[in-house]
């Protein structure tokens, strides 16, 4: 499951989001797209630690806001899992939505860059097509 869980999440060290952070918004967009289903099984804390080298608590900490919004549910020996009324197939509006942070905070750094929105534009559509 650790090269599954290196796969499912991506943490960037020099943010300045908290760790928790990117992987509770990680885990709301791979809901929101639909990528994890109602019942899906989430890698346990220490798999999800060990993978990315991170603390347990940090990931716990996520996985805890996660349950509080009702995105994942803790079932006894069985670990989290997301929610069976976890919403799934939001609609593309919502899913823009969510990506919003991001390209805030993307926009900003082209700016404190200098950089003009064309060379931006260019750069983010290479990287969507390298990506897909």
């Amino acid at each position: 499951m650790a090269t599954h869980t290196a796969q499912l999440f991506s943490i960037t060290t020099g943010s300045p989001e908290p760790i928790y952070r990117q992987l509770v918004e990680q885990v709301r967009r791979l809901i929101a797209a639909g990528q994890m289903a109602p019942g899906d099984g989430m890698p346990s804390v220490r798999e999800v630690a060990q993978a990315l080298a991170l603390n347990p608590m940090t990931v716990s900490k996520a996985y805890s806001l996660l349950e509080m919004e009702g995105l994942l549910t803790r079932k006894r020996g069985m670990g989290m899992s997301v929610a069976e009324r976890a919403p799934s197939g939001h609609s593309a509006a919502e899913r823009a939505e969510l990506l919003r942070p991001t390209l805030e905070r993307a926009a900003l750094e082209a700016r404190q860059l200098e950089l003009d929105p064309d060379t931006v534009l260019n750069l983010f559509t290479l990287i969507l097509k390298e990506q897909a």
